[in-house]
């Protein structure tokens, strides 16, 4: 414990709290389906999801190698760094946790880091190679891959259920999005706790606490996932109105569909070590299953958005962990608590609007403004 100094505390604690808003801000990753449908009630939903995000950061450590020994060169980097990208990476999935907007946690996790090792250890500490096989190829292919999935299933799912009764076959896929669901939540918390492990090693390795390539230590992962799990029961109730009812119109069988695809993809993806973004897949896979599905309408605009944030995050977030490490690099403990104070404050401005226009358990399904579009008449009778 000789290595844990108050700094290394400090950062250990704020990537917690990166995990926390890690968690509420992809909820909606594994549940808005789920509530939009109607499958889960939205406090059981959050409820499920959170337990689940707990039991899944304790089933692999593959992702959490690759953020603590992969992106960046862990010899080179000091805690003030990661205190620094982890400050990025906090305020910016607080800015789009208030515009409602699914963008990446884990995106912004890795330009926090890139940016604050980029300015304090220089361009060499960063692996840039590691960057774009295990981030930005991933980040590419992902959603389209999960996408596709989803609207193949889709597309099967109402072919085979066609003939079948309306409420028979509601009721069917709803029960099915009950273990669809849990297993996004499971998969959610396999892939997402693991980045926050990862920041935490990769500080205990800094440190000297730990040995370079090493592991998350047991108490590591527990943390991890509990953190996560909080925040997930909290719900990010912006977000999943967005993704459950911004995107598209979504049905019972779409909605077992997106979170199938959604399943496999981000399950493969952690067995393989690819840190990707659980938002974009499951954002993939709602707009594949609402593709899938005949007259349905996807709203491009919001989808446009999204997009948008996508491609900034990463550079966005590093723009923010730069200067806080130009500002920690030379102003040292009095700099980190000033960037501290900063970030603190903007955190709770930031609340301070969003109370202003509450987004909760019971509104999360109010104002939903897609179409669905009717078909042409087949036949037009003789008029009289």
């Amino acid at each position: 414990m000789d290595h844990i100094t108050f700094l290394v505390a400090v950062v250990i604690v704020t990537a917690l709290a990166f995990d926390f808003t890690n968690g509420f801000h992809d909820t909606a990753n594994a549940m808005a389906t789920s509530i939009a449908t109607g499958a889960l009630k939205p406090r059981v939903a959050v409820l499920i999801s959170g337990v689940l995000n707990v039991v899944g950061a304790f089933l692999s450590t593959e992702v959490a190698k690759t953020i603590s020994g992969g992106i960046v060169n862990d010899a080179l980097v000091t805690p003030g760094m990661i205190f620094a990208g982890l400050i990025g990476a906090i305020l910016w999935n607080l800015v789009t946790w208030l515009a409602g907007l699914p963008s990446s946690s884990s995106h912004a996790l890795f330009g926090g880091l890139i940016g604050a090792v980029w300015v304090g250890a220089g361009s060499g500490a960063v692996n840039f190679d590691k960057v774009v096989e295990k981030i930005l190829i991933p980040a590419v292919a992902s959603p389209v891959v999960a996408g596709l999935a989803a609207l193949t299933a889709t597309y099967l799912a109402y072919r085979l259920t066609a003939r079948a009764r309306k409420e028979s076959v509601t009721k069917g896929f709803r029960l099915g999005q009950v273990a669809s669901a849990s297993l996004v939540s499971l998969a959610h918390g396999t892939n997402d706790a693991q980045k926050t492990m990862g920041v935490i090693t990769l500080t205990l390795i800094s440190a000297g606490a730990l040995g370079h390539d090493a592991g998350p230590p047991v108490w590591v992962i527990g943390t991890s996932g509990l953190a996560i799990g909080l925040g997930t029961y909290l719900g990010g109730w912006r977000i999943i109105r967005t993704m459950g009812k911004g995107l598209t119109e979504i049905q019972s069988p779409q909605g077992f569909a997106a979170e199938t695809a959604s399943t496999t993809v981000i399950l493969t993806s952690a067995h393989l070590g690819f840190a990707l973004s659980t938002t974009q897949v499951a954002s993939g896979s709602i707009l594949g299953a609402g593709l899938g599905r005949r007259l349905a309408e996807v709203r491009w605009g919001i989808a446009g958005r999204m997009a948008l944030a996508w491609l900034i995050t990463l550079p966005s977030a590093a723009l923010v962990g730069g200067v806080a490490a130009s500002v920690v690099k030379h102003g040292g403990d009095i700099g980190t608590a000033i960037i501290a104070l900063v970030a603190a404050a903007v955190a709770a401005g930031i609340f301070a609007v969003a109370r202003r226009n509450p987004v909760a358990a019971n509104n999360v399904n109010d104002h939903h403004e897609v179409t669905i579009r009717k078909p042409a008449p087949s036949h037009v009778g003789p008029v009289a």
